[in-house]
């Protein structure tokens, strides 16, 4: 599966940028207080409450396995929706909507036997900017999930 030209959130997790395509992205927040929920992997941060919603929250530092960090004064919650559900991102700080064309959208380069890239559509390039391209439904799967609760993070009613 290849990215798609379109408009593009981009986010920082440290000091790489990555896309998503702006349709799967429902609303950004600023961090709320997260409630740990016991025996789930470490990238499920916990759940908050939204509205009256009860929302998982995933690190996607943890989920890219990349050191884990406390939310600084920039992170925020990019909430998504995957699976029938909606879940949180925690990520480092958000860019910016980018309008990436079809000429600066590369295929991810083979990157070795047992490397797990396919979460990964493209490759974004501008002027000395790259961006890697995710498909959040593969991004977070179903599995994470269940993981993250006996709800996964689907709605709930008020």
């Amino acid at each position: 599966m290849t990215a798609a030209p379109g408009k593009y959130l981009t986010f920082f997790l440290g000091a790489e940028e990555y896309g998503m395509e702006i349709l799967a992205v429902h609303e950004i927040i600023g961090v709320l207080p997260i409630t740990r929920v016991p025996r789930t992997p470490p990238f499920v941060r916990g759940v908050i409450n939204l509205r009256g919603r009860v929302i998982s929250i995933l690190d996607l530092r943890r989920k890219f396995d990349l050191p884990a960090v406390e939310p600084g004064p920039t992170s925020c919650i990019i909430v998504v929706a995957a699976h029938a559900a909606h879940v949180g991102l925690l990520v480092d700080r958000v860019s910016e909507v980018a309008d990436i064309a079809a000429g600066d959208i590369e295929q991810p380069p083979p990157l070795g036997a047992g490397v797990q890239t396919d979460y990964l559509v493209g490759i974004a390039k501008s002027a000395a900017r790259v961006r890697l391209l995710l498909d959040i439904a593969r991004v977070i799967d179903a599995g994470d999930l269940a993981a993250a609760g006996p709800d996964g993070g689907a709605p709930t009613a008020a």
